[in-house]
């Protein structure tokens, strides 16, 4: 299990890096993160820049 630091304007979020499901573009260079099993929750950055987190973490 992976755990994976994102970033929120109200903030931060520990999430399990094989729990999320999809991305998708949100207002304002924010994210909506898709969770198995949970609502998505909305983090700071593009689609690419919490890809990338996700992969690196």
């Amino acid at each position: 299990m992976k755990f994976v630091l994102l970033k929120s304007r109200g903030g931060d979020y520990m999430v399990i890096a094989e729990n999320v499901a999809w991305l998708r573009s949100h207002e304002n260079d924010q994210t909506k993160v898709g969770m198995v099993g949970s609502d998505a929750i909305l983090v700071a950055g593009s689609i690419e820049e919490t890809a990338a987190t996700l992969l690196a973490g």
